[in-house]
């Protein structure tokens, strides 16, 4: 999966520079001079359950390229979500191309341990945006985790790997096969025990599924489920045993719900972003002066320096469509008029002394 800066893999591609780990290798298109990200996929036959010794090794770089394109078609624009732009095979690899952005991945930022509950609802309702365009496309993400979400330079989130994922699950249809036990073999050597990618229904429900375990991942600093072992986990997913959510603070409610085992049950993702937008409206931290405003295109700079916002508060600058409430007064109203005229007499008696004083 290797290349070196100034290869050309794919045939489109032209490498930049080194890998950055999960961000992928950063290359440019020679055909249209856009910069993006390269992710390889292997194809590995050895993946392959029963696949007989010394037999002609099938080839999976056509099927995956299709239906990565497929996805490619069928995704609509969203400015929190990461263009997938195409996909090419060469040798052993399937090259996935998708746009470049400065940023970082969550992952490295999500490293110091539980983010505040405030700054998750920020990226909630990010990521919540992107998967509700993704579903309104009629796909399903399928790839939501902490490494294929970049934090942009002004702190917006932005969700990649769609591409990535479509071909990581045709992969595994095609080594599978029509056997469940195979699918379920290969998916467990490629993917792992990451609860993310191991929803139990599919769809639109098995996204907001993984949304709820990333932001329990963020809020608590581990996942909501045992992932020591795949069988483990999946049990744990199946029963709806996941550890208590006591560390999601004002987000408890709404994780526990994206949570739940039955698919019904759950908040799709345009209720998701509604209900961490009322969240953001009244965020009890200093320097929150509004609610989030509608959502804006990303700046997209070619290069430069992230600059994460210490403490977890808002975006600065933010448009906002209503005030924050009001703060009360600190003297009730209908205290008020005894208190002057408590006031006015002492006053007068102060006169009155002042006058005997003299007088006298």
């Amino acid at each position: 999966m290797r290349a070196e800066p100034g290869q050309v893999v794919a045939g489109r591609y032209r490498v930049t520079g080194r890998s950055e780990g999960e961000v992928g290798l950063p290359a440019v298109d020679v055909q249209s001079g856009a910069r993006v990200r390269l992710f390889g996929l292997e194809l590995p036959e050895l993946l392959v359950p029963g696949h007989p010794v010394g037999a002609p090794a099938p080839s999976y770089g056509p099927r995956l390229t299709a239906r990565v394109a497929q996805v490619a078609a069928a995704a609509a624009a969203h400015p929190r979500l990461l263009r997938g732009l195409a996909a090419g095979p060469e040798d052993e690899v399937l090259w996935v191309a998708e746009e470049a952005v400065g940023g970082v991945p969550l992952e490295r930022l999500a490293g110091n341990g539980p983010v505040s509950p405030y700054r998750v609802a920020e990226i909630g309702a990010d990521l919540a945006g992107a998967l509700r365009a993704v579903h309104e496309a009629g796909l399903t993400h399928g790839n939501l985790t902490l490494r294929t979400v970049l934090v942009c330079e002004d702190g917006a989130a932005m969700l990649g790997g769609l591409l990535l994922g479509a071909a990581e699950e045709e992969l595994c249809a095609a080594l599978g096969g029509e056997v469940p036990r195979r699918v379920y073999e290969t998916r467990a050597l490629m993917l792992g025990p990451l609860a993310e990618r191991w929803a139990i229904d599919a769809g639109a429900p098995a996204d907001t599924w993984a949304l709820g375990v990333l932001l329990y991942r963020l809020l608590t600093g581990h996942g909501p489920y045992p992932e020591h072992d795949l069988p483990t986990l999946l049990a744990a997913v199946r029963d709806g045993q996941h550890h208590p959510a006591d560390g999601c603070g004002p987000l408890r409610p709404l994780v526990e719900r994206l949570l739940r085992p039955d698919a019904a049950a759950r908040p799709d993702a345009v209720a998701v972003q509604r209900e961490l937008r009322d969240l953001l409206a009244f965020a009890p931290e200093p320097g929150l002066d509004g609610p989030p405003g509608p959502l804006l295109p990303v700046p997209r700079p070619e290069a430069g320096p992230l600059v994460p916002r210490p403490g977890g508060g808002r975006r600065p600058g933010r448009p906002t469509d209503r005030q924050a409430p009001a703060r009360p007064p600190r003297v009730p109203p209908k205290l008020l008029g005894p208190l002057v005229l408590a006031g006015v007499l002492v006053l007068l008696c102060a006169a009155i002394g002042v006058i005997v004083a003299v007088a006298g």
